[in-house]
Parts: C-alpha cells; structure tokens; sequence
C-alpha cells in the first residue's frame, strides 16, 4: 500500500493548475503582443509637413523605385532664349511592409475624386496589392521641407501629401481609402540628373533615378 498516494495526487494537483496559470498568462501575452506591434510612431518632421491633429498613422511602408525624369527646353524668358531642364513627370515604386510588398506608388489619372478636385487630374498613386483600393494625393511647395537637419543629403524631399481622391476596388477593398494624409520620409536618392545633361540634343531623354523612402499612411483618429 503506497501511503505516499494522497500527497502525490495534491503535488499533481498543484503542477497542473501552476502549468495552466503559465499556459494562460502566455496566451494573453500573445494576444495582446499584435496591438502594441501594429502602434505606428513616425518619426519627428520639420515644422511646416507635421500631419493636422486629429490623424494618426495605420500603415506603413517602405518603397524601392525611382523617379522619372524627361528633358524638356524652358520657356523662354523676355526678350533671350530659353534653357533646357530636367522635369518630373512620375514616381514608379513598390511599398514593402514585414518583406511583404503592400502597395504600388504611381502616376494616374484620379478616378475617385474629392471635391473640389476635378476628375481625371494626373496625381500620385498609391494602390493596395491585395484589395486595390486606391488613393491620389498631392504635395505643395508648403508641404515639402528640404531641411538638412532631416533630410539626407543627395536626397529628394520629405513630403505632406493630402489625400484629393480615394476608390474601394473592384470587389469592395478598402484598406486605403480612409486615408486623409501621406508622408514621404527617410528618403534617400532621386533626385534629378546634373543639368548639364540636359541639352538640345538630348531634348526627350527620360532618366529614371533610385530612390528609397517610408511612406506614412494617416486616417481620421476616429476611424477603425
């Protein structure tokens, strides 16, 4: 007859309820890991791109492309003849988030858009790889900052965009179209190519210069 019986059924007792405490507080560890993973904090901006209370950040992604450049003559000023310079005319990028791609950045004509746009103005692009809700937003000279104490040198401008037009995809998507604000930070390269290879005789020639950046995507605080 073993008289150690009882004890060792209470020392069971106790392992196990010790294992299923652990086994608990490490699922609600992991539950609550994704919410505190997902907490986006963009980094601090110079002054006049700061994003207007009342947005936050929801998405994030970090975009390898270029921006393309064509040759063009200027007009010419009063009274002398004109010059030739390097114009933007269109981003191409791919948007990775966790070595995942999220989203295309282009040129395109808005087709959703938000008064008083006007339809079918060329604007940036962004659209979700996976449900292709789309948005076209713009920068204006007030919102883009060249400052040195935050921008790399070499490398094109950080940038407040505003969000002038916004489309779910074809099958209802919508993980885009919330979105008020972008911003293009942490930016390296892409700028346009030295002037002096802009020329008559290369009046037409396209330059498509590597980029790299983090785009910011806001939405209303109150949003889901």
């Amino acid at each position: 007859m073993n008289c150690n019986a009882p004890e060792n059924q209470t020392n069971r007792r106790i392992l196990l309820f010790a294992c299923g405490a652990a086994l608990a507080m490490a699922c609600t560890a992991s539950l609550a890991q994704p919410a505190h993973a997902y907490r986006l904090t963009p980094p601090p901006v110079p002054s006049n791109i700061q994003v207007p209370a009342g947005n936050k950040a929801f998405l994030k992604g970090h975009a390898f492309g270029t921006q393309n450049y064509i040759c063009l003559p200027l007009p010419p000023p009063p009274g002398g003849p004109g010059g030739f310079a390097w114009t933007f005319f269109a981003p191409q990028a791919t948007l990775f988030n966790h070595k995942k791609q999220v989203i295309t950045h282009f040129l395109s004509p808005n087709l959703g858009p938000i008064a008083p746009e006007v339809a079918g103005t060329a604007r940036a692009t962004w659209q979700h790889s996976r449900d292709t809700s789309t948005v076209w937003a713009f920068a204006t000279p007030a919102t883009t900052s060249s400052d040195p104490a935050f921008v790399a040198p070499g490398a094109i401008p950080w940038l407040l965009l505003q969000v002038v037009g916004a489309k779910d995809g074809p099958t209802g998507g919508h993980k885009l179209t919330a979105t008020t604000f972008i911003h293009r930070l942490k930016t390296s390269g892409g700028l346009a190519p030295p002037s002096d290879e802009c020329t008559q005789s290369t009046i037409g020639a396209k330059k498509l210069v590597p980029y790299t950046a983090d785009y910011f995507f806001y939405k209303a605080a109150k949003s889901k």
